[in-house]
């Protein structure tokens, strides 16, 4: 026997037409580079989207046509997010912070046809003339000067839209059509392509809203400090135009300075981004001495947040949740909520939680398998293995990888997630590394996440990288490479580290030299970048 409801398609167009709709008043706030912040409400936004999906119709755009962006988080960028794929055509969200060659292979990959850049980063794009032989227009967006594109045909986006006759009239389309497609951030080989379906990122833009910190709200003003350009900006872009909260994007002033000011001044209550920037943002905040009364939740993903920084935003009077996700998984995969009858913990127990990536979403599978066996790991808060993952927004394959060249997926439907951790008995997912970054030193392994964040909690160490370097006798040993505090006096040396560590972890996973920088490289999205360590950084001999 079969159920008698309607099948209504799941698709970004219903999150747009019920946004516009019904919080048709709720506003949308940019930062500029100059002057005040750009403001219009939802049904301002509604007119636009139309209009611009009716210019990309009459400029040949239709069905599986790829369209990319190449911008910062701003309102035209979001007008992108509904136009193409309501227009069933394929938002494609490039980084601008990736290598040419890598911004070369993606957009050819992809067969992106129309790019939408902003102007401040047209320079970048120019790079690639020559290059892009399927791209037949540039739009430009934002403000400045800039007038043309060496890539191809250029218009301005304001132009563009004004260019539109007649009314949109949306397709019919199939929930499982492509919606979207994001790169990984290719640190290994070259970027793997991840295609959303208007079905998954519906599904994701649910389950996200209800477990967004406490849960997304109407009365909520989101800022996404998360790139736009990286994995649709952890959805957030859709959750919360779902419950219609006031979207405040900040465009590219993500520095500590700009960020605290805005965050302030629009009265925002939930914010997202990666732990290197929620770093910088508490040591400003204890600098300056302001403070976010409205803030009530910092989403933060992307890699491990250290207990220290947890707690360092306590002492501030702001809540900060951790999750775990991919550009493979839409993206966010867990959320760190402390359940009701775990708040009676002891508080340092209660810490300890929430230094974990949480539990999985409603509709995501999780399981832990071990490295060398391929056997499913208990669930006891200690043993490693491999993290996999399955569900209606985790992707199945790569684009043009139908073969699965790397392996990356199971022959029982899961994905090889690459990241290594613990389940706990609670379910309470932690991050213990990437499978590329244990250091193995006399064949056991040491996670340089945990060593990191154990590094951090020194009250004068404001960032620190662990990687292994070769050693003659272990094979590997750590070295962690170090970020002072401003503040830092002579007495942080590498003894002055090693000592406050040795306490605190097993003795052979003490490293085993410390470097001092001003600055850690990061990659394209906000992640420490450890290639980069091992291949630019001097480091020392060990042995």
């Amino acid at each position: 026997m079969q159920g008698l409801m309607m099948e209504t398609p799941l698709t970004l167009t219903s999150i747009f037409e019920h946004a516009v709709r019904y919080f048709g008043r709720k506003e949308i706030v940019t930062q500029r580079p100059e002057g005040p912040p750009h403001r219009y409400t939802y049904a301002e936004c509604g007119r636009r989207v139309r209009r611009l999906a009716r210019a990309l119709q009459q400029a040949g755009i239709g069905p599986g046509d790829r369209v990319a962006t190449f911008a910062w988080n701003t309102y035209e960028h979001l007008e992108c997010y509904y136009a193409i794929p309501c227009l069933g055509a394929v938002m494609h969200t490039v980084n601008i912070r990736l290598h040419p060659d890598q911004l070369a292979f993606i957009i050819n990959d992809a067969e992106d046809q129309v790019i939408f850049c902003d102007r401040s980063v047209v320079a970048a794009l120019d790079q690639l003339a020559g290059r892009l032989p399927t791209v037949r227009l540039v739009v430009l967006m934002g403000p400045g000067s800039v007038q043309t594109c060496q890539v191809a045909e250029t218009v301005d986006y304001e132009a563009f839209l004004a260019s539109a006759d007649g009314e949109v009239v949306w397709p019919e389309l199939d929930e499982d059509s492509a919606a979207a497609m994001c790169y990984t951030s290719g640190t290994t080989g070259n970027p793997k392509g991840v295609v959303y379906s208007h079905r998954s990122s519906y599904l994701h833009s649910l389950t996200t809203a209800l477990v967004a910190g406490d849960g997304a709200r109407e009365t909520d003003r989101y800022l996404p400090v998360v790139p736009m350009f990286h994995a649709n900006a952890w959805g957030g872009i859709y959750a919360f135009m779902l419950v219609g909260a006031d979207i405040v994007l900040p465009d590219r002033f993500l520095d500590p300075q700009h960020l605290l000011q805005f965050l302030r001044s629009e009265r925002v209550t939930v914010t997202a981004g990666v732990p290197s920037v929620w770093t910088l943002l508490l040591a400003e905040m204890n600098r300056t001495g302001e403070r976010l009364p409205d803030l009530h939740a910092i989403l933060c993903g992307g890699s491990a947040a250290p207990a220290a920084l947890i707690a360092g935003f306590d002492q501030v009077g702001l809540r900060l949740y951790h999750a775990w996700g991919m550009t493979e998984t839409s993206p966010v995969g867990t959320h760190g909520s402390i359940k009701s009858y775990l708040r009676t913990l002891p508080e340092a127990e209660q810490l300890a939680l929430r230094a974990k990536q949480g539990f999985p979403l409603p509709g995501v599978e999780l399981r832990i398998v071990d490295l060398a066996t391929g056997e499913r790991c208990p669930e006891d808060g200690t043993t490693s293995g491999e993290i996999q993952v399955r569900g209606p927004w985790i992707c199945r394959a790569y684009y043009h990888d139908e073969q699965d060249a790397d392996h990356r997926f199971t022959t029982d439907g899961w994905l090889r997630t690459g990241d290594v951790g613990t389940v706990d008995a609670e379910g309470y997912l932690e991050i213990v590394d990437r499978t590329k970054d244990l250091v193995k030193s006399g064949g056991e392994w040491i996670s340089s996440v945990q060593l990191e964040n154990t590094i951090m909690a020194h009250p004068q160490v404001l960032e620190a990288a662990v990687i292994g370097v070769p050693h003659p006798k272990w094979s590997e040993r750590p070295v962690a490479v170090v970020v002072p505090r401003a503040d830092a006096g002579p007495a942080l040396t590498q003894a002055a580290i090693q000592e406050f560590v040795r306490d605190q972890v097993a003795s052979w996973w003490v490293p085993d030299a410390v470097v001092f920088v001003k600055e850690i490289p990061k990659t394209s999205v906000g992640k420490f970048d450890k290639k980069r360590l091992r291949t630019e950084l001097p480091l020392p001999v060990l042995g």
